[in-house]
C-alpha cells in the first residue's frame, strides 16, 4: 500500500512541477496569469493505519491578480488595472475571446487587432462619450479612419483613449469624433474561464455570460492608454515553490525505493 500511496504523491509532484515550470517559462510573456495546482487527499474508505490512500489532483487554479505596469506611450497598447478583459473577435464571423493581452496594432483595413490578429471590440456611444448599448449584438470591429470622409477629406491627426475606454478621432481641422468605447468585459466567475492560449479566455458554463460596459465604472477597471500589464508571476515565489515541488519528488522517489526494498527483503526471506 505505501508503494501507492508514494506512487500517487510522485505524480503529484510531477503536475506541481510542471504547473511551476509553466508559469517561470511565461514570466514576459505580455499579461499572462499564473496558476497553481490544488491538491486533496485519497480518503481510505476501508479505514487503515494509514488513514488514507495519497494525493490527487484537485485542479490548476488561475490567479487573475494584477500584473505590473510598463509604460509604451504607444497610444494603441492598453491595459487595465482592476478587473475585466478586452473583447476580442476573431476575423470574420470567428470566436469571441477575452484578453488583458492589450498589445494592439492596427492590419491593412485598418481594424485594430491583437498579437493573435483578432479584432478588439467597441460599444457604440453617444456624444457624451457613454455607452449606448452594452449587449453582445451592439458589438463591433474598431477601426481607425483615415479621414473624415467629408468632401474635401480632412485627415486624421490623432487618436486618444480614456480611462473610460472612450476611443476618439482627431482631425487635421481640430473636430473630434468618437469611435466607441473599448468593451470591457466581466464575469461571474472568472476564475472558471477557460484558456485558450496566447494570454486568451472564452467563457464557459462555470464562467457565467460575459457582461459588457465601460472601462473605470463599476466592476470594470480603467483602461490604460500607454501601457501594458505584464505577467503577474514573482520569479522568486516560483523558485521558491520548484524547490519545495522538487524536494516532495524526491521524498516520494525515495519511499517508493524503500518499499521496493522492503518488499525484496521479504521475498528473500520467503524464498
Amino acid at each position: 500500500m505505501s508503494f501507492y500511496i508514494s506512487l500517487s504523491g510522485l505524480k503529484a509532484a510531477q503536475t506541481d512541477l510542471g504547473v511551476i515550470a509553466n508559469n517561470v517559462a511565461n514570466v514576459s510573456s505580455v499579461a499572462f496569469k499564473k496558476s497553481s495546482a490544488q491538491f486533496g487527499d485519497i480518503f481510505a474508505a476501508t479505514g487503515g493505519p494509514a488513514g488514507g490512500n495519497g494525493v490527487r489532483l484537485v485542479g490548476v487554479q488561475q490567479q487573475f491578480t494584477q500584473g505590473t505596469l510598463e509604460t509604451t506611450d504607444k497610444t494603441l497598447d492598453l491595459a487595465v488595472t482592476g478587473e475585466g478583459f478586452f473583447t476580442v473577435k476573431g476575423a470574420g464571423n470567428g470566436p469571441v475571446s477575452y484578453t488583458r493581452a492589450g498589445a494592439f496594432g492596427v492590419d491593412k483595413n485598418r481594424n485594430v487587432i491583437d498579437s493573435t490578429g483578432a479584432h478588439l471590440q467597441v460599444l457604440p456611444t453617444d456624444a457624451t462619450g457613454l455607452p449606448t448599448g452594452t449587449a453582445a449584438s451592439d458589438l463591433t470591429d474598431l477601426v481607425i479612419p483615415t479621414d473624415n470622409g467629408a468632401t474635401p477629406p480632412v485627415q486624421l491627426s490623432a487618436i486618444s483613449i480614456s480611462e473610460t475606454g472612450l476611443v476618439a478621432a482627431t482631425y487635421a481641422d481640430g473636430s473630434v469624433k468618437n469611435l466607441g468605447v473599448v468593451a470591457m468585459a466581466s464575469f461571474p466567475a472568472q476564475d472558471e474561464l477557460r484558456q485558450q492560449g496566447d494570454a486568451h479566455w472564452i467563457a464557459s458554463g462555470e464562467s457565467g455570460a460575459a457582461v459588457y460596459g465601460g472601462g473605470n465604472s463599476g466592476m470594470f477597471g480603467a483602461v490604460r492608454s500607454g501601457t501594458l500589464e505584464r505577467s503577474n508571476v514573482d520569479i522568486t515565489e516560483e523558485l521558491v515553490a520548484l524547490i519545495s515541488a522538487q524536494r516532495n519528488y524526491q521524498a516520494n522517489a525515495k519511499a517508493i525505493e524503500t518499499a521496493t526494498t522492503m518488499t525484496q527483503t521479504i521475498t528473500n526471506m520467503r524464498t
